[in-house]
């Protein structure tokens, strides 16, 4: 089939976001119908008399997303993301751009050896300790005695839009400011959602997950059932089974195991959701901001017509654990009950801090600096996909499109614990995928290792990934 794009070399926006927001258009609007063939990324550039590589962004982006679906030896096809459309799409623009904290867990056992491949911390030698410094020095030049009293419980107001307004733009999130919640990281933010939500229900988390959101959610007193992922992320079927009402997920950037998830999956979710009242999503935008192949995928909330996800994030990968800032948004429905059952407890984080992030974010020193990171994470991803081509023969790599780990994968199948032992003899620690199971009789994975590069330089990671390639010579 041919495909006609009108595209406008004189406006702002790439050529190939021109191309993917018109198939996609296409395709919400039953232009372009499920299993329908489209052009080759070749025809398409030639046709459209552009480079081959401008077609072939817009068509990853498309996959990655769930648009799109490629069959081996016969092309590319419209995926089926019509039988469930009565959820609305995301909203907007995709700009460019997370609830693990980075933080070490209790009592971890400080890393004495040569090279740690923490999937935790991230990168605090670019921190514009400079600007941020100039943010609250220009707070406090003046006697400004409100920024000492109580303030609102939900937040500054001023930075409660500047987030709104961030989300919207970047995330595909639509809500107003007073759906949002800032507090002192996920981690209480959750236990806050816990009185908001009340005690009688089951929450279903990916299986793996994020432990420490288990370990807050379990302590909460809530049961918590394991649910399997395929390719796709979470399964609706296995969902429906296990009992739950509230769904924990990543659909952005799985934690630990970095799948998208495509928009067929996020709408059957949804429609989980809906089937009972009561029902809810709680999206932890994980790693949202950190994508190396394309645009940032929207946020699921967006997608939402019946206020049924719960969207939460935080500034502690983006800019620093220690800034302990995070934020929930919350369905209109759930506002309410806030309203009635929590809004008395005062807000965790400092109005100093809260001013200073929201000058942070209105001047456009946030967006500068996310920009600035990306470009520093994608230098250490490419240079340790560099470095481990001398692993290839013996394992497979997953995950390297978004975040800030990879996943290992030992072709021959030796043993996570004895790959981690051979590490650490030679000075290196990785970490294994089996630390993030919930129950670990429900781990049906093969040995899989994380190796994050967020806290080192590229001649720590190529260091780390010699001593490796001699540690696992005979793997």
């Amino acid at each position: 089939m041919e495909l006609l794009v009108p595209l406008d070399p004189q406006s702002r926006m790439p050529l190939y976001e021109q191309i993917y927001r018109f198939i996609r258009e296409e395709i919400r609007r039953g232009n372009l119908r499920a299993g329908e063939r489209l052009p080759s990324s070749r025809i398409l550039s030639e046709n459209l008399k552009v480079s081959r590589s401008t077609v072939q962004m817009a068509y990853d982006q498309m996959l990655a997303e769930g648009y799109m679906e490629t069959v081996p030896y016969k092309g590319c096809f419209v995926a089926d993301t019509q039988s469930l459309t009565g959820f609305g799409e995301a909203r907007n623009s995709i700009g460019e751009g997370s609830a693990s904290s980075g933080e070490k867990d209790a009592g971890e056992p400080a890393f004495d050896g040569k090279v740690d491949f923490s999937p935790r911390g991230i990168d605090l030698e670019n921190f514009p300790f400079g600007i941020w410094r100039k943010v609250n020095r220009d707070i406090l030049v003046d006697d400004n005695r409100e920024l000492f009293g109580p303030g609102d419980p939900k937040g500054e107001m001023d930075l409660r839009e500047a987030i709104r307004s961030y989300l919207h733009s970047a995330r595909g999130v639509s809500c107003s400011a007073d759906q949002i919640i800032v507090g002192a990281g996920s981690q209480y933010l959750l236990m806050l959602l816990s009185r908001v939500l009340g005690d009688n229900h089951k929450i279903a988390m990916e299986n793996p997950t994020y432990k420490q959101a288990y370990r807050v959610l379990k302590g909460q007193g809530y049961p918590v059932c394991p649910v399997d992922m395929d390719k796709f992320g979470m399964q609706p079927d296995l969902l429906e089974e296990c009992g739950a009402d509230i769904a924990y997920i990543m659909p952005s950037h799985q934690y630990p195991t970095g799948i998208v998830m495509p928009v067929k999956r996020r709408q059957e979710l949804l429609g989980w959701a809906l089937k009972k009242e009561g029902r809810y999503l709680i999206e932890d935008d994980y790693d949202s901001e950190f994508r190396y192949k394309g645009m940032p995928v929207p946020a699921l909330q967006g997608m939402d017509k019946a206020g049924r996800v719960i969207y939460m994030g935080t500034f502690s990968k983006s800019i620093a654990p220690a800034i302990r800032i995070g934020f929930l948004v919350l369905p209109d429905t759930l506002l309410k009950v806030y309203e009635e059952k929590a809004s008395f407890y005062a807000s965790t984080v400092s109005r100093i801090d809260q001013k200073a992030l929201y000058q942070f974010l209105e001047k456009g020193y946030y967006e500068r600096h996310l920009n600035r990171m990306r470009a520093i994470y994608k230098g250490k991803h490419d240079a340790l996909l560099g470095a481990l081509k001398s692993l290839e023969d013996r394992f497979w790599i997953q995950g390297e499109y978004a975040g800030l780990h990879i996943l290992l994968t030992p072709k021959k199948g030796m043993e996570e614990e004895k790959l981690v032992s051979l590490a650490a003899k030679e000075g290196v620690k990785v970490y294994g995928l089996s630390s993030c199971f919930i129950h670990n009789e429900h781990n049906q994975y093969p040995p899989t290792l994380v190796l994050g590069y967020a806290t080192l330089t590229k001649e720590e990671i190529e260091e780390g990934i010699s001593l490796l390639n001699k540690a696992w010579k005979d793997v």
